[in-house]
């Protein structure tokens, strides 16, 4: 560290140990480095809890910012402000001296601004003769500079936090409807007993959910609804196949068998030696849906000439809100995604769609387009896609038109995350399949 990079403050206060970091990190700034301020001072809002300042401290970094000319915090041209205290109250809106003082006093001790105070204590700066200003006394904005990428990251992290909340709190919601639902077809469908016992396990997780509960809170009492949904489905389900087994048994005991000693057909044609339509319809409901045409050319020409048979099979629904692919298989053909998680690494979805929010800033995609593509096709998914278009980010001139497109393909139901994910697997070579 050379000698002179260091100030102390003037007067009575002291020197410590947090503003000799804060100097030192500031010190460290490359001197082509700028960052526009208002995106900074935006990132530093949504951050403040994070950072630990209040509104307040925040209204007078404001001020101090609105005396730095231009937009953009850069090095070269300086980093020092030096407004009076009324200067500051008149910015402020007329904020008291000792409230100044005070917020002031938080703003330094945050590592946000650094003090440069001259041999009296007063701000003022010198200039040349051609009134370029030189050496100045103020305010040091050079730790936001240093520590810029710190705020955006915070801000990013915070409002994936807030994003997956709220996803927790609508599959919350959507679980209890689907049990109050489900009991009441559980009650319709004449069930005897079985019902009362899920009907109070319900009432019991029912209870009132405070709006400032945790994700942990959340999570867990979505658990307990998933778990009880889960029991209802399957009560149903065998309610609904003992009633089929029912009905085929009464319709097997109605059945009566063709006993005429000359008749040519048998009452139940077998796959292997009938002929005709039922033969070819055989044929058609055993193949495979997704069968090539020319598997089905083959079939069709079975089919008697009066029973056309189109050559296109239905289309399938595409589920394009649920997870298509494993956690680690995405991983292994986007590893780049895991150095923007939490300490850089992703075990969970939640580490993921942190790190989607981060990388999606980055990209410069914007929040309309991200949220978007979460709406079409699933957060998860969404987040995947993010992760396969920071691996080809060198080849993709503008990621958030990119993404507006695959959005719109999957809207139409022509995209999904597998083949996209696959294309990248390939290109590194063999590795665990997609299914897991």
């Amino acid at each position: 560290m050379e000698r002179g990079s260091v100030t102390t403050p003037f007067g009575r206060r002291a020197m410590t140990l947090g503003m000799l970091a804060s100097q030192i990190a500031a010190g460290n700034v490359p001197p082509d480095r700028s960052v526009d301020k208002w995106k900074l001072f935006r990132s530093l809002c949504e951050a403040k809890a994070a950072i630990g300042v209040s509104d307040r401290s925040l209204a007078v970094l404001n001020a101090l910012l609105s005396f730095y000319p231009g937009a953009e915090l850069s090095g070269e041209n300086g980093l020092v402000v030096f407004p009076s205290n009324a200067q500051l109250s008149l910015r402020t809106h007329g904020m008291a001296g000792t409230t100044l003082r005070r917020h002031l006093a938080c703003l330094v001790e945050s590592g946000l601004i650094l003090r440069r105070d001259s041999p009296n204590g007063k701000r003022y700066a010198r200039r040349s003769r051609n009134g370029a200003v030189g050496e100045a006394f103020g305010f040091d904005l050079s730790p936001l500079l240093a520590r810029a990428d710190e705020f955006k990251a915070a801000a990013a992290e915070l409002a994936a936090a807030k994003q997956y909340h709220r996803l927790m709190r609508e599959r919350l919601s959507l679980c209890r409807r689907d049990i109050a639902k489900l009991l009441e077809l559980l009650r319709e469908s004449g069930v005897p007993a079985g019902w009362e016992q899920q009907q109070r396990r319900y009432e019991e997780l029912s209870a009132p959910l405070s709006r400032k509960a945790s994700v942990s809170e959340v999570e867990t009492l979505y658990d307990a609804m998933a778990e009880l949904r889960a029991d209802l489905s399957n009560q149903l389900e065998k309610l609904l196949n003992s009633e089929k087994m029912d009905a085929n048994d009464r319709h097997n005991g109605q059945h009566i068998q063709n006993s005429h000693p000359d008749s040519q057909f048998e009452s139940e044609p077998r796959l292997g030696n009938g002929s005709g339509k039922f033969s070819a319809s055989a044929q058609s409901c055993n193949a495979d849906p997704v069968t090539p045409k020319a598997k089905l050319s083959q079939v069709s020409t079975h089919v008697d000439a009066q029973t056309p048979v189109s050559p296109v099979p239905p289309s399938l629904p595409i589920s394009r809100l649920a997870r298509e692919i494993p956690l680690p298989v995405l991983l292994s053909a986007c590893p780049q995604i895991t150095d923007y998680g939490p300490q850089g690494r992703i075990t969970t979805w939640k580490d993921l769609l942190t790190a989607a929010v981060v990388v999606r800033t980055m990209l410069n995609v914007s929040t309309d387009a991200y949220d978007d593509a979460c709406t079409v096709l699933g957060q998860e998914n969404a987040a995947a896609v993010i992760a396969c278009i920071l691996e080809r980010a060198d080849c993709i001139s503008s990621p958030g038109g990119y993404l507006r497109v695959l959005t719109a393909r999957a809207r139409r139901q022509a995209f999904s995350v597998a083949p996209m994910v696959a294309a990248l697997r390939r290109a590194r070579g063999p590795s665990m399949p997609l299914a897991s």
